[in-house]
């Protein structure tokens, strides 16, 4: 069973009308005034449904026509396609040019938009966590990429950019459930928003790992407070928020226009997860914050610490110089300067005297 998103309404964000898409031509037709171009040079994998089934492999030609003419639908997966690669794929399955645009694009802001009658365009932003192994000194914990999903009434096209996100594991737990990918190309577009957002999910959870970690070296008694990596943190968050939050309103409406009930319970479901970890992520950023205030804190308890220790230090060093010094000048008339026991004297009242300031100094925690 097939289902596209109701024609009544389709609508571009913001009220635009995108302008309509050149004229189809067949898969080997390349942009007229241009170099052939192979539009399957990116792929990393595409097959031919019919019921939900994987059809023995033919010609990508024949496979296009046969779906355009009603008999199942072609999924076609790129990896990070060049903008004529794109340009080719755009004339096979009518996408229009500004769409295209956006899919060559890794740094796209989440979006979705209703091309013509029965294509849907979708954009995401893909995260994933380095482990510490993998992660450079003041590197990225997270690092995000792309993912791009046109739909139509006989095809689904994704393109991925970055290498987090795979969509391999995706293609194969729907072929193991013909049940859903007989629904059609939707069935596509539901199953990489679920994996996208379960990797969110994952990536949350790795973060938190990080945050406890943090708080635990920042709060310990001889912890010293890692100021640059909270801030590494930080600036990771910002960026998964930037990721998470474009995506709210695109699920929300996805799960609206659904004509099946139970498939639009399956975008709300992972709009609920969406709402989880966009939750996760807003505590983390306000946790961080507090453990930023702290540990700039402690570091300030700290100079404050080792400032009254210097200050000790110098106050217990200041009475043998000044004695020495005064002992140095070249006077006749001195106290004890004739006496046998004039210098044990001298040397028994500088140790007395540092030893009492010393002892002020403990007492007052100063040292």
């Amino acid at each position: 069973m097939k289902l596209t998103i109701p024609r009544r309404v389709q609508r571009a964000p913001l009220g635009t009308t995108l302008r309509n898409p050149p004229s189809p031509l067949s898969p080997s037709d390349p942009p007229s005034g241009s170099d052939p171009v192979d539009p399957l040079a990116a792929a990393i994998d595409w097959a031919h449904y019919v019921d939900g089934v994987r059809q023995v492999s033919v010609g990508f030609d024949e496979a296009c026509g046969a779906a355009r003419a009603g008999r199942g639908f072609v999924w076609l997966g790129l990896l990070e396609p060049d903008a004529a690669q794109l340009a080719a794929l755009g004339h096979i399955f009518q996408l229009h040019p500004l769409a295209l645009e956006d899919a060559g694009n890794e740094r796209q802001r989440p979006k979705l938009e209703m091309l013509d009658d029965d294509t849907t365009f979708l954009s995401l932003r893909t995260l994933g966590y380095i482990d510490n192994d993998a992660r450079s000194e003041g590197g990225e914990i997270v690092e995000t990429g792309s993912a791009t999903v046109f739909t139509g009434s006989w095809f689904a096209v994704t393109v991925r950019r970055g290498r987090y996100g795979q969509l391999q594991r995706v293609r194969r737990q729907l072929e193991a459930s013909p049940r859903q990918m007989a629904r059609g190309p939707i069935a596509v577009l539901h199953a990489v928003i679920d994996s996208v957002v379960d990797d969110y999910l994952r990536v949350a959870e790795a973060v938190e790992d990080d945050i406890e970690e943090i708080e635990t070296h920042v709060f310990a008694v001889r912890g010293v407070p890692q100021v640059e990596r909270i801030y590494e943190l930080k600036r990771d968050l910002i960026e998964m928020k930037r990721s998470i939050a474009p995506l709210h309103g695109p699920l929300r409406q996805l799960a609206d226009l659904q004509p099946d009930r139970e498939l639009g319970k399956y975008f709300l479901d992972v709009h609920d997860h969406l709402e989880q970890v966009q939750e996760q992520v807003a505590n983390f950023d306000e946790l961080m914050s507090s453990i930023l205030q702290a540990a700039v804190a402690r570091l300030s308890i700290a100079e404050n610490e080792d400032m009254r220790k210097i200050s000790a230090w110098v106050a217990i060093a200041a009475v043998p110089t000044m004695i020495a010094g005064i002992y140095g000048m070249n006077f006749e008339f001195m106290p004890e300067l004739h006496s046998p026991f004039g210098y044990p004297v001298v040397l028994g009242l500088l140790a007395l005297a540092c030893t009492l300031m010393y002892r002020s100094f403990r007492r007052q925690r100063w040292l």
